[in-house]
């Protein structure tokens, strides 16, 4: 797996603060000769409402033609990698499965269902949605956050709920498990600025295990996630709350600010403050 494209979008490299990114296909695919590389994302779920036009799908080596309209849902992890028939018509929605834990957790009832890449007729109904979020993702109303959230949880509800029963398909991996229990920990102990030690305990693994499942799932190793988890979280905090800098870095478990500083410049690219402000002008 180490041999696939791990891509980092939207908010897993630039740290962008909202749970999600839409945009038309021809705004992705249409830049890239209508073809799509076999690749996968360490953090992002994706879901593909195709409307009219065509397109092949290739997962985990598998090639698929659906008939339009369609809906696939491609979690996490998994290796695909598209065709498109030029002119192809619909969107591409990528949401940052750490921003709606309630979705993707464990405990969450559509966590397996949600796991499991799945093709599904397209409707009216997750046109429309598809076509809220777009509204909503393009302007900078108040609330945009909870409403792009909210909007998110929608359009995966219907894709779940249209995808086949969780209870019917062949039980998950340990290494699935794994990771899915790591990511609930990861949501709950962001700010405890727990180690590697620390997970791997909670899971009842080796750190070193623990790694090794995430380096071959993700491509990083579990240091590497903590870390850009982190700074995610700064960046959300940077965007949505009026706190200043140095409180942020305190309570992501910074004792030093200007360490705090250097190591959110290292990772994102500029300062905190610097952040801030290109957010906000945004």
């Amino acid at each position: 797996m180490s041999e696939i494209p791990a891509y980092a979008l939207y908010g897993e490299e630039r740290f962008l603060p909202d749970a999600l990114h839409i945009e038309a296909i021809k705004d992705r695919a249409g830049t890239l000769d209508w073809s799509i590389a076999a690749h996968q994302h360490p953090h992002l779920h994706q879901l593909f409402l195709i409307e009219a036009g065509g397109v092949t799908l290739r997962v985990e080596g598998e090639a698929q033609r659906p008939e339009l309209p369609c809906l696939i849902s491609i979690p996490r992890g998994v290796v695909h990698g598209f065709t498109f028939t030029p002119g192809t018509r619909g969107w591409v929605i990528t949401v940052q499965t750490a921003a709606l834990p309630d979705m993707f957790a464990p405990a969450s009832d559509l966590a397996g269902v949600l796991a499991t890449w799945g093709i599904v007729p397209g409707t009216g109904v997750m046109r429309q949605t598809a076509i809220a979020l777009a509204a909503e993702h393009a302007q900078p109303d108040k609330g945009r956050a909870t409403m792009l959230r909210a909007l998110a949880a929608q359009m995966l509800c219907q894709a779940a709920r249209a995808l086949p029963d969780p209870q019917a398909q062949a039980p998950g991996t340990r290494a699935a498990e794994i990771l899915a229990g790591f990511e609930h920990l990861l949501q709950s102990h962001v700010r405890d600025r727990w180690q590697v030690a620390d997970y791997a305990a909670a899971l009842a693994l080796t750190p070193t295990h623990l790694s090794r499942v995430l380096r071959a799932a993700t491509g990083q190793s579990a240091s590497a996630t903590i870390e850009a988890r982190t700074f995610q979280e700064a960046c959300r905090q940077l965007a949505y709350t009026r706190l200043d800098v140095r409180q942020i870095g305190f309570d992501l478990g910074f004792e030093d600010p200007a360490y705090f500083s250097r190591q959110f410049r290292r990772h994102v690219g500029v300062t905190p403050s610097a952040y801030r402000k290109r957010v906000n002008a945004g």
